[in-house]
């Protein structure tokens, strides 16, 4: 049976077993990510029992890097990408030039050829999509300044690689020839190769710009019209995937680049961020398939028969990037954390080195002992990436000692992503946690009421344009226990839990609760279950959008009253 369905094997597989040792490794407070990672290994073909098919799982995990970059892009504008191409360009394109002489270095002393130096440090200066993005996301730094360049770097990188791994066919004689005399350089080939590949992106640019940017909306606007949510779910996903798709069909590019491309053609419509929430449970389970598909590449044996080689080889991905990386942010006026979060960011390797790798040793540019360095290199860096986040953010205030701290630094979270959290002074206040349009309109309504408000927001645009307005925030996770003592629960009056997530929302009233057993907590709910759980949690009234919409319905056709046996849920006692 397994034999008869290898889809649905390399899915079960996969996800269960990335279950489970995600949660073992939460259990021990390490990165859910080394649990997936560890995950791939067991089901790879390196190891005993059973073995996952690891073409599919690859392309599985492709939709994830797809659909990842698609909804950084719904988060992004050509203004933020543009913002940044001062430091993004040149940045990204000196790093790729010290991680690859780095890795020339370590190929010659390793007795290999320029050429397959030349490939093997070229893997290795590529950060991963997935890995860069989740470390963002999980310090909601994606929207800040430091996000934006992380993320046009990333582009960068990117493009500078969809540009060698068209390149590299093309003097693959030359480079395995390297050295030797009698080798001419086919300057002419070269040339149009590379004008071909540039000219291809411009047309795909292009198009995105002129066609995607009505097309797009449109069709989406259109969808949302009919009132379905399947079919509207279905055309974001149509759009992510079938952009990034044709983009590398017609003109070449990855299938990431297309998908951040739709995604930020996306972000100018009204609806991005319900198209952002729609891809979300889909880009999370994908996301974990990719970590699984990195670990399933992985020979554990290495460690044993090639220590040394292996550790040069780590050393450059963290070190060597991440040196390289500081300096050149610090070279170009950037504060100690923004240069530091780039560094840290960057301290891996991914999706790219892995299909450069694989090319090189397909045209006998690379040894098949290079690509067990680089997956090897991988798989270490992505697991010991979180914390690589937390050494720099300890090292910080060591280097701020050499570069004072400027003023710009100070209004920014630090590298780790936990804002500086002050604790507010008000008392007799509402906590208002969630300012989208169910607490902003209920924030409102409490400021006209002359009631002093407290937000808790972790977007941090949302949190930024609050400030400006003169609102009372404090930026981060309610589910978070240093964000909600800021708040002063024992001395507010009300707790208004307007976020959707319910889980989130359970872990913020418990603890509220906690703090103070006298506090009138209200939160919404979507279903009769999260009325329960919240119920259970600790909230006196929990507000359900449906019997509300209904209960307005009735009173308007009936009367006031007529709905007495539709009330919320209040919480007993």
């Amino acid at each position: 049976m397994e034999h008869q369905t290898p889809l649905i094997a390399a899915i079960v597989g996969g996800l269960v077993l990335a279950f489970i040792f995600g949660a073992i490794a939460n259990r021990f407070r390490l990165s859910p990510l080394v649990g997936y990672l560890l995950a791939g290994v067991v089901v790879g073909p390196f190891t005993p029992g059973f073995v996952a098919d690891q073409t599919l799982t690859l392309q599985l995990a492709e939709i994830g890097v797809i659909l990842l970059m698609f909804g950084v892009g719904l988060h992004f504008s050509l203004k933020d990408l543009l913002s940044v191409k001062a430091i993004a360009i040149p940045g990204a394109l000196t790093q790729i030039a010290v991680a690859t002489l780095l890795g020339m270095a370590l190929g010659w002393a390793l007795g290999w050829p320029i050429g397959m130096g030349l490939v093997f440090g070229l893997a290795l200066s590529v950060a991963s999509t997935v890995v860069l993005l989740r470390a963002l996301q999980d310090r909601r730094i994606v929207e800040t300044e430091r996000g934006r360049i992380a993320v046009g770097w990333l582009i960068v990188e990117d493009l500078a690689m969809v540009l060698t791994l068209v390149l590299l066919p093309a003097l693959a004689g030359l480079l395995q020839a390297a050295g030797t005399a009698g080798n001419e350089l086919d300057l002419y080939e070269i040339s149009k190769a590379v004008a071909l590949t540039i000219g291809k992106i411009a047309a795909f640019v292009a198009l995105m710009l002129i066609v995607g940017r009505r097309f797009i909306p449109w069709v989406l606007h259109e969808i949302a019209h009919t009132g379905s949510r399947e079919l509207f779910r279905l055309a974001v996903l149509a759009i992510a995937l079938g952009v990034a798709y044709g983009a590398a069909l017609l003109f070449g590019v990855s299938f990431a680049l297309g998908a951040f491309f739709a995604g930020m053609i996306l972000s100018e419509s009204p609806l991005s961020q319900r198209a952002a929430e729609e891809t979300l449970p889909l880009r999370d389970a994908f996301a974990v398939l990719f970590f699984v598909s990195v670990g399933m590449l992985v020979d554990p044996r290495i460690l044993l028969t090639d220590p040394l080689p292996l550790i040069a080889t780590l050393a450059i991905i963290i070190i060597g990037k991440s040196v390289a990386s500081f300096f050149i942010m610090r070279a170009f006026g950037h504060p100690v954390s923004t240069a530091l979060t780039i560094s840290a960011s960057l301290a891996q390797i991914g999706e790219f080195s892995f299909i450069l790798a694989t090319l090189g040793v397909t045209l006998h540019l690379l040894p098949e002992r290079g690509r067990d360095l680089i997956l090897a290199g991988a798989i270490l860096s992505i697991m010991l990436n979180p914390l690589f986040f937390m050494a720099l953010e300890r090292l910080k205030p060591v280097l701020e000692k050499v570069w004072p701290r400027e003023a710009a630094d100070e209004a920014r979270p630090d590298v780790g992503g936990a804002p500086e959290v002050t604790p507010t002074d008000l008392r007799g206040h509402a906590v208002i946690i969630g300012f989208g349009r169910v607490g902003g309109l209920v924030g409102k309504r409490l400021q006209q009421a002359g009631i002093p408000i407290l937000v808790i927001e972790d977007t941090v645009g949302v949190a930024g344009r609050l400030r400006q307005r003169g609102y009372a925030v404090l930026e981060g996770n309610a589910a978070n226990s240093a964000i909600l003592d800021a708040a002063n629960l024992p001395a507010a009056r009300w707790l208004f839990v307007a976020i959707p997530n319910a889980f989130e929302t359970g872990q913020a009233v418990e603890q509220a609760r906690k703090a103070n057993p006298s506090l009138e907590i209200i939160a919404r709910a979507h279903s009769d279950a999260e009325i329960d759980y919240l119920r259970q949690h600790g909230a006196n009234l929990i507000i359900m959008g449906e019997r509300e919409i209904a209960r307005g319905m009735i009173e308007h056709a009936l009367g006031e009253g007529a709905s007495g046996n539709m009330k919320s849920a209040p919480r007993p006692g």
